[in-house]
């Protein structure tokens, strides 16, 4: 199996049979090289990897997405967190370790997103 195949599969886990094909369009629309490297390193390569399990990869990239400011990738992080057995309780945990090393302005970026999200996934 190629990254790229151990990838889709790995995204289609976490977003959603559904979701996937419309997350991967997402990625190409621009540059189409870039949808590739994402699918096969990201997901392919590094989530696929053993050793922590996917619940706990959403909260350590949660945390990066926040402390950076990444609003496109945290939205995509929160849903991926949800499906992959983050309770948003712990999504809220971990987001007061974004406030401690980052500044309580990036937690209260992504409480913003957050609500959203759940709001979303309250009315699928």
């Amino acid at each position: 199996m190629t990254d790229y195949e151990r990838g889709y599969a790995q995204f289609r886990q976490m977003v959603g049979e559904d979701r996937i094909e419309g997350l991967l369009a997402r990625f190409a629309t621009v540059c189409p090289d870039f949808e590739t490297e994402v699918v096969s390193v990201v997901g392919g390569r590094v989530w696929t990897r053993p050793g922590l399990d996917l619940k706990t990869r959403s909260l350590c990239s949660i945390c990066a997405l926040a402390a950076l400011g990444r609003v496109n990738a945290l939205r995509l992080n929160f849903q991926m967190a949800l499906k992959n057995g983050a309770t948003p309780e712990e999504i809220f945990e971990a987001l007061f370790q974004v406030a401690v090393y980052a500044g309580y302005p990036a937690m209260w970026d992504a409480l913003v997103m957050l609500e959203e999200v759940l709001g979303a996934e309250e009315g699928a």
